[in-house]
């Protein structure tokens, strides 16, 4: 029988703090101690689509499913929504095509994720795919908008307008209903956004001003991965799925550190055998302070901290259960995020177990 919650913890060698992660099949998100222990939940109208994480002033910037969507591919979104620690809705935006990510930025505007169709003509010149497998109406590809507090579109970006339908050829063996399957969009620093097509085997930056990519990297060597993130060091950590991916002969799964001025890789997390850990889709990886990283196993639903060297220092997995319609009962996580005792969001906040004692006894 699988363990459930706290499996291992390493004090001394893991950074301290608080996890949040939202199970894909419920409609909770939880923040939990270095226990295991619940120490705060929202209780949200939908369920995930995908994640949410917090905002300096302890608001949960979350996206969520509401069923509206056009189309039935992984991912599904359509409201983006700002919470307070009470579960309060403060800000929401609606847009039945919104889909996996989202980003809140240091101008108060909110970046969104969203799908549109290929124009017909040039979703026939895309290379990849399996044949025959085209819809009438064209491929699905990705926008990406800013929108003001108020809900106003105050910028786009049109990825099938910047790709190389021969270059840029989407997986092999996946249907040619969509071309990119973008899952990450995060704005960076310096105001340029760092994304991720699972389908291209792709990460990129695109420079806002101009649209165009100035740095792209990962053909033949990534597999379908998620959540590249900007590190301190200019570097860029990238979950790598290893989903039919050449690299990845049997079931395995690697984090990477890259170099994107040489497009070196610094740093690899895996195991051996592979398949020890391994997740075909979803899933993300965050740099901490002292230079460990949070994983998370998000097909399984496990997080997991590891050292530079590898040792696992913090393992958990998700006792939160639900239903869906594809997988069952699963507990999957699309993303978790550890914040430290310091992190100004808890500044007057409630963390104290005991108001979930009811809930925390169910798997010690």
């Amino acid at each position: 029988m699988r363990q459930l919650g706290l499996i291992s913890y390493k004090p001394e060698m893991a950074f301290p703090g608080y996890t949040l992660f939202a199970p894909m099949e419920g409609t909770s998100v939880y923040l939990i101690d270095m226990r295991g222990n619940v120490v705060h939940r929202w209780q949200l109208p939908y369920r995930p689509g995908e994640y949410g994480y917090l905002l300096d002033n302890g608001n949960l910037l979350f996206g969520g499913r509401t069923g509206k969507g056009p189309v039935n591919i992984g991912g599904r979104g359509g409201i983006v929504m700002e919470v307070d620690w009470e579960g309060n809705t403060v800000w929401e935006y609606e847009e039945d095509t919104l889909h996996h990510d989202h980003c809140r930025m240091d101008n108060g505007n909110t970046m969104v994720l969203g799908w549109e169709r290929v124009p017909p003509e040039l979703s026939k010149t895309v290379k990849g795919g399996i044949p025959g497998t085209e819809e009438e109406e064209g491929m699905w590809s990705d926008y990406f908008r800013e929108v003001d507090p108020q809900g106003r579109t105050v910028w786009e970006w049109h990825a099938y307008q910047h790709l190389d339908p021969d270059l840029d050829a989407l997986c092999p063996i996946h249907r040619r209903d969509e071309w990119t399957h973008t899952n990450t969009l995060k704005v960076l620093p310096d105001g340029n956004l760092l994304t991720s097509f699972r389908l291209l085997d792709t990460v990129g930056i695109i420079d806002k001003a101009t649209g165009e990519f100035t740095w792209k990297w990962g053909r033949g060597e990534l597999g379908h991965q998620h959540d590249p993130t900007l590190l301190d060091n200019g570097n860029i950590l990238i979950f790598d799925n290893g989903w039919h991916a050449v690299t990845a002969p049997t079931p395995s799964s690697r984090i990477i550190e890259v170099d994107p001025t040489n497009n070196e890789i610094k740093w690899e997390y895996k195991t051996r055998p592979g398949w020890e850990f391994f997740s075909a889709f979803i899933s993300g990886a965050q740099r901490l302070p002292n230079g460990n990283t949070l994983i998370c196993e998000g097909m399984t639903g496990r997080l997991f901290e590891v050292t530079q060297e590898g040792t696992m220092v913090w393992e958990y997995a998700n006792p939160f259960y639900g239903y869906d319609d594809r997988f069952g009962y699963a507990s999957r996580i699309f993303r978790a995020y550890r914040y430290g005792p310091d992190f100004p969001g808890f500044k007057g906040k409630d963390l104290n177990p005991e108001r979930f004692s009811w809930l925390n006894n169910l798997y010690r």
